[in-house]
C-alpha cells in the first residue's frame, strides 16, 4: 500500500482480505490512527497506560471488524474509530468510577457493598441485541447514538421524517430493552 492511499482504500484492503496486501494495510492504519486515538484517550482517561492500551483495544477491534466486513462505509473509517473510541473510553471510564465507589464503600466499613444498580450488560450482549433489529431501526440507533446525529439528519439520511425517526428509535430501544432483559432506560 503506498503512503498516498486514502483511508477508505486501506480499510477496502483489510477487509478484502489479500494476504500482504491486507497486512500492510493494517500496519498502515495503525500508523496512522494509533497516536490519534491514544491522544483521545490521553484527553479522555487521563492516564498515558490506558491511553496506550485505548489506542490498541480500538485498533484490533475496528481490524477486526473490516475484516469481518462489518463496516458498511470504508471510506469513514476514521469515523468508525472515533467512535469505537468514544464508546470504549467511556466503558473504561464508568468501570473506574464503579471501582472508586466500591473501594470507598468497603473503605468507609460497609465491607462488601451491595449493587445499587444491576449490572450492565456486555458489549458482546448489546452487539447480539442490535444485530437483531431490522436494517433500519438499526440505522436510526447507530446514527443517533454512535453517529450523534440528530432527528432531522437522521430523517434526510433514511429519506423519511424526523417524526418517523422517533417513533423508530423508541420502538428500536423497547426491543433493545426487552433483549437485553432490562427496563431501564439505556444511556
Amino acid at each position: 500500500m503506498p503512503d498516498h492511499a486514502t483511508d477508505g482504500d486501506l480499510a477496502r484492503a483489510i477487509a478484502a482480505r489479500d494476504g500482504a496486501a491486507a497486512d500492510t494495510a493494517e500496519a498502515e492504519l495503525y500508523r496512522r490512527f494509533a497516536p490519534r486515538v491514544r491522544l483521545y484517550g490521553l484527553r479522555h482517561l487521563r492516564d498515558e497506560e490506558a491511553a496506550r492500551d485505548l489506542a490498541q483495544e480500538v485498533l484490533l477491534v475496528v481490524i477486526e471488524k473490516l475484516r469481518d466486513g462489518a463496516v458498511r462505509e470504508p471510506d469513514r473509517v476514521a469515523s468508525f474509530i472515533l467512535g469505537t473510541s468514544r464508546l470504549l473510553a467511556a466503558g473504561r471510564r464508568r468501570t473506574e468510577r464503579r471501582r472508586e465507589r466500591l473501594r470507598d464503600e468497603h473503605a468507609a466499613g460497609g465491607g462488601v457493598a451491595a449493587l445499587s444498580e444491576p449490572p450492565r450488560p456486555d458489549l458482546e450482549d448489546v452487539e447480539g441485541c442490535i444485530e437483531r433489529l431490522n436494517e433500519r431501526e438499526r440505522m436510526v440507533v447507530v446514527l443517533t447514538f454512535y453517529a450523534e446525529q440528530t432527528s432531522e439528519a437522521v430523517a434526510r439520511t433514511l429519506s423519511t421524517t424526523a417524526g418517523n425517526v422517533r417513533v423508530l428509535r423508541h420502538r428500536a430501544l423497547d426491543r433493545l430493552r426487552k433483549c437485553l432483559g432490562t427496563q431501564e432506560t439505556p444511556r
